[in-house]
Formats: C-alpha cells, structure tokens, sequence
C-alpha cells in the first residue's frame, strides 16, 4: 500500500490550520496582539517615464444635461494630477471633441473620391453622428476620433509632446425599483432592542457612471493604453441628491484607478501580529 504524497496545496493548507491553531493558543494562553499598518505597493500599468507633462485634453461627454461631464471630468482629472503625479499639467482648452469628430466623419469632395472601375466617381458615404449622446450607443461612431494619429500628433507638437488624456464619458439618470432587504429596529416583551431583516419593495433612482480613459503618445498620435468602467449610485426615490454631487461621488471611486495607469500607487490596511 502506497501513501499519497501530499499536494503543494494541501501542505500550505495544514501549515496555515497550524499557525491560526499557535495563534489562537497564544491569544488564549494571555499573549496579547496588536495591529500593525502596512502598504502594497501597485505597479502602474504603462510607462509615462518619457513624458514631462501631461495633457488632459477633454472628453466626448453626453448624458445628463444638469452636469457638463466634459468640462467637470477635465477639472478633477488635472487637480488630481496636478497633487498626485509628477508630470506637468498643462492648462489649455478644452479641445471641442464632439465638432472634430463631426468635421472627420463628412465625405469626401468628388475630387479626391478614388474613381470606379469604369472611370466614374465612386459614391462616398460619411459616418452620420448623432447630434445628441444619450446612451453608449451613440458613443460608439465618436471613437473613431481617438484612432486619428495625424490629428494628435499635430496637437503633441503644439503642446510640445506631452502624454495625451482623453476619451469619453456618459452620466446618464436611472430609476429601478423591486424587492431591497433592510434592517428594521423591533423590541421585545422586555424592551430590548434587535434588528431584523424585512424585504420590501422599493422605487429608487442615481445615476450611472460610464469613462473611457484614452492615453495618447503625444510624439507619435498612437494611442498607449485604454480603459473602460462603470459606476452607479442608487438613492431612495424621496432623497433629492443633485446631480453634480452624484457625479463627484461615483468619480472618487474611479480616481485611484486613474491615478494607477500613470504612476505606482499603495493600498493602505493592516496585519495583525502576536507579542
């Protein structure tokens, strides 16, 4: 009869019973423990150790009419660099996003058409974008923007090469209702309190968060890294919560992760230790 030779897995398993066992009988034995606080650092996700300054260029922004997601996203994106990372920001004017990508997406004139084959001009149909950015959908045909190297590399050499911030954001309403669990407060015969779970159904309404944060080689006009993300807030239908407040909290969420593609950030918390 052959024994089984135990997994990598299941030796890590036992030594980690074993310690929290050595733990618990310290703990029980008297020894006293304290908590220590620790750092992790988190490597950025691309290199920007070319670039001295940094441009956040501005957005192509719909949604929500009561927040200009456009104009409030490019001034908390340069105040957060401006005291978080060691690049230049440089302040210029929002580039009008939404008109360059319009102005890219008409045809051509019939003299720069290329000719069929039996020597007539070939028809040139441009991208029709949607005058108003309502959803993700209209979005979609403003991209192309982002792909247009000539275009940013003229605007790096105006702004002597810099790395390029960009890209899109939606700040759209919602409204949903159906079955929450909440804590509701009870006292027994004997006045004591306690909570218990009750499901009720409920009408709630926030927002919806949507970024695409586009960098830019401002030297070549290539695009280096993108990334997309999503946050929503839910309220009761009864809390009025401004929309501009909505947005600020949504982005608070989303900034360290910003922050993260450009320089090597620390997640803060703790480790307990035996004396």
């Amino acid at each position: 009869m052959t024994a089984r030779v135990p997994t990598k897995r299941n030796r890590k398993l036992a030594l980690g019973v074993f310690s929290a066992g050595l733990a618990a009988l310290a703990i029980g034995c008297g020894s006293s423990y304290y908590e220590i606080p620790i750092e992790t650092p988190i490597q950025p996700k691309m290199d920007v150790s070319a670039f001295q300054r940094v441009l956040v260029a501005g957005f192509v922004a719909g949604g929500s009419e009561d927040v200009d997601a456009n104009q409030e996203t490019v001034r908390l994106l340069r105040s957060q660099l401006r005291t978080k990372s060691q690049l230049k920001v440089i302040d210029a004017d929002l580039l009008p996003l939404v008109e360059v990508a319009q102005e890219q997406s008409q045809p051509l004139i019939a003299d720069d058409r290329p000719a069929s084959d039996n020597g007539s001009v070939r028809p040139t149909i441009g991208v029709v974008l949607p005058k108003q950015i309502k959803e993700e959908k209209d979005l979609e045909a403003y991209e192309r923007v982002f792909a247009n190297t000539a275009y940013w590399k003229r605007i790096g050499e105006e702004y002597q090469n810099p790395l390029i911030v960009t890209g899109t954001v939606l700040f759209t309403p919602q409204t949903r209702s159906g079955m929450v669990q909440r804590d509701v407060e009870q006292f027994d015969s004997f006045g004591r309190r306690h909570t218990m779970p009750v499901r009720t159904y409920m009408e709630r309404k926030g927002f919806i968060l949507r970024p695409k944060f586009v960098f830019i080689d401002g030297r070549t006009g290539a695009t280096m890294y993108s990334e997309s993300y999503r946050e929503e807030v839910l309220y009761n239908a009864q809390q009025n919560t401004p929309a501009l407040s909505s947005y600020f909290e949504l982005m608070d969420r989303l900034v360290p992760t910003f922050l993260s593609a450009l320089s090597s950030q620390k997640i803060k918390g703790t480790r307990v230790l035996l004396k």
